[in-house]
């Protein structure tokens, strides 16, 4: 009689590959049966593939008078009783089901993450479901949520235990997350050499958040020797990444607000479009105006301004301005049937209609669109000659996709004879339009020496500015949400972890919320020093108003002990070098009051002049100055008078005696008596 199959489990972690190895007991024949699963995890998707083989072991019974007459090495072992059999059958059914299940979790967790916050917020629930049952990407996703409070209850707690098992797994995010914690010191003690080795073996794993933040180290030196070189090989890694990524647009716009510069404007300067602006622009679209029909257009389709990409309402109000005649929005709509999306499937046809509408009106986006379908020949023959005339056409006009494609064409040499002075002309031109791809082709330019002499530095603060382009440049915002909120943990957590990847925005923003003491995860002393070490990163990337906030924490002793010396020279740069009217102000108060400089009231009255040329808001605080050096000079030349005065009276002391007054008297008397004897004469 066959008892229940009994297992043997194996488990082997090789990178992103996990393999499951299970020997089930010999049947009645003696035949082993072998199964091994093989998960394999995507580092750029995270997606995981199971694979699945399947084998028997035959073993020789010749020594045995049949199968059974012999106990097999398990049968001899502690698993022979059926009672243990039969357990371990159960534990391997009950794995198979709990995989499955969790498998099932996901899948339906990804139905509801459609955009809609409660969607989301019950896609999160599900997540957290299939997350208990050990499902990889359930786990990073939730890991991730819990650390910045996105659709969960903040838990930095839960994220670290989170992000303990997923490194024991080997998954990259887990490292990196477990590499942030022990880098900013948060649920954990800060350990730099901890945080260096969780983040390499991220990197290692693909991971580009962790290649930006090894990058970002080695290029500034942060517990690391300085290295150009290997900061550019990390930053390369990442910004080719986001390069494929990206559409044929340059992709989505990345938005920076910076809250001290919100708290200084009044949140003028913001540059978020309020609610009910958009509204009344989508009154104007839907009464006819087609100005305001591709302007929404345009910002459903890129993003930006705090409003999210949505191309259902981009190719809506697109076709409502392209109905009106209006060339740019014909060639966004070939853009979009071009490059295909969720709403408009890929169609060259299409695309070639929308695009030559465009062009026939001498629009250079529709020119440059006609210049792609040549050059790839797309639903046409490749026509190297016809792109060249559409991307000359649309460069000529200053179009920075034209300009753009010429850098392509020259570089590579196809379709014209190869030129790296022209590609770096052209690549520059469209780089000063912020083209993503133009940055990425300069930057490879300058790494390799190609057409200009190699610089890592310029390569690598190019690739940097790439890097900085991806997908998860979409955290800026989720920060500023948080923050408006008045979720300021959640805000700071989230700006933090991109200010260890190298963004002086959240650098900035970070020094800001402990500045104000908003965060609850430090005390006000720990709050000004982790301040100071944020306001001087953000300075390093050449933030004006973070040198003047150093300066001011060199003045007052925050974080560091007062030094007016170090405060002056902080101030001097960004008076000299950033023409700050803040700096140029504090300078002539220092110069006033004789602070770490000798006092020179001439010197202060001319910073003070010039901090009001510079900025019109300093005008008030200028004119009080002023108004304070001329009463100044004021008792001065009261001093120097009444000097002079008592100089003559000493002097006449000296020379007359006691009874001065009486000489003077008498010769005031004399005096009086000659101008009356003239005037009679007269």
């Amino acid at each position: 009689m066959s008892e229940v199959a009994k297992v043997i489990k194996k488990k082997k972690r090789d990178g992103n590959k996990l393999s499951t190895e299970i020997i089930y007991k010999p049947d009645d024949n003696g035949i082993v049966k072998v199964q091994k699963y093989t998960q394999t995890r995507d580092p750029n998707t995270g997606q995981i593939t199971l694979d699945l083989e399947e084998d028997t072991i035959v073993p020789s019974w010749s020594s045995f008078e049949s199968p059974s007459s012999s106990p097999s090495p398990l049968e001899s072992s502690s698993l022979s009783s059926s009672s243990s059999s039969s357990s371990y059958a159960d534990d391997v059914k009950k794995d198979d089901v709990v995989d499955d299940a969790a498998e099932q979790l996901y899948k339906q967790a990804l139905l509801f993450l459609n955009g809609s916050s409660q969607s989301e917020k019950k896609a999160y629930q599900i997540l957290v479901q299939a997350a208990d049952l050990g499902h990889v990407t359930s786990m990073e996703l939730v890991s991730m949520a819990y650390l910045f409070g996105n659709h969960l209850r903040q838990d930095v707690q839960k994220a670290r235990e989170l992000f303990e098992k997923l490194s024991n797994l080997g998954s990259a995010r887990g490292q990196l997350g477990l590499g942030f914690l022990y880098t900013t010191g948060l649920t954990v003690k800060s350990s730099q050499a901890k945080s260096l080795v969780y983040l390499t073996f991220s990197a290692f794993g693909g991971d580009p958040l962790a290649q930006m933040a090894l990058g970002y180290r080695y290029w500034n030196g942060i517990s690391v020797e300085t290295s150009c070189e290997a900061a550019l090989n990390y930053y390369r890694k990442v910004a080719t990444k986001v390069a494929q990524d990206l559409s044929i647009g340059g992709g989505t716009v990345v938005h920076r607000v910076r809250l001290y510069d919100e708290l200084e404007s009044q949140g003028l300067q913001s540059g978020l479009l309020d609610e009910d602006l958009l509204q009344y622009y989508q009154f104007l679209a839907d009464k006819g105006d087609v100005q305001a029909q591709l302007g929404l257009g345009q910002l459903f389709f890129q993003g930006g301004r705090g409003v999210n990409v949505n191309h259902q309402m981009a190719h809506y109000y697109f076709t409502l301005a392209a109905e009106a005649g209006n060339a740019n929005a014909n060639a966004y709509l070939g853009k979009m049937y071009l490059e295909g999306t969720a709403v408009t499937k890929a169609n060259n046809e299409t695309a070639y209609d929308y695009f030559k509408k465009s062009a026939d009106k001498g629009n250079p986006m529709g020119q440059s669109g006609l210049g792609l379908i040549h050059f790839h020949g797309k639903g046409v023959d490749k026509d190297y000659k016809e792109a060249l005339k559409y991307f000359t056409l649309a460069a000529d006009q200053g179009w920075v996709d034209g300009q753009l494609q010429l850098g392509i064409m020259y570089y590579s040499g196809v379709g014209v004879k190869r030129d790296f002075k022209t590609a770096l002309k052209y690549f520059t031109l469209a780089s000063q339009s912020g083209h993503v791809l133009a940055f990425y082709n300069l930057a490879q330019m300058h790494a390799s020496g190609t057409g200009v002499v190699r610089s890592c530095p310029t390569a690598t603060e190019l690739f940097k500015n790439v890097a900085e382009r991806g997908d998860w440049s979409d955290m800026l915002m989720d920060g500023h949400a948080h923050f408006h909120k008045g979720q300021s943990d959640e805000a700071f957590v989230t700006y933090l972890l991109l200010a260890e990847l190298g963004y002086e925005v959240a650098q900035s923003n970070v020094a800001y919320i402990l500045d104000q003491g908003l965060s609850g995860f430090f005390d006000e002393n720990e709050n000004y020093q982790r301040a100071f070490l944020y306001w001087t990163r953000a300075a390093q990337q050449g933030y004006t108003p973070a040198r003047v906030k150093i300066g001011d924490y060199h003045y007052y002793g925050y974080g560091t002990t007062p030094d007016y010396e170090s405060a002056a020279n902080h101030y001097r740069v960004a008076s000299d070098q950033q023409h700050n009217a803040q700096a140029m102000f504090n300078l002539g108060y220092m110069h006033e009051k004789g602070l770490g400089m000798k006092q020179d009231i001439h010197l202060a009255k001319r910073f003070y002049d010039m901090a009001a040329e510079t900025s019109t808001d300093a005008a008030i605080p200028v004119l009080l100055a002023l108004s304070r050096l001329n009463v100044f000079f004021m008792i001065e030349y009261l001093k120097d008078t009444f000097s002079t005065y008592q100089q003559l009276l000493d002097l006449r002391l000296e020379t007359l005696g006691p009874d001065w007054d009486l000489y003077i008297l008498a010769l005031l008397a004399v005096l009086l008596a000659f101008i009356i004897v003239i005037r009679r004469m007269i």
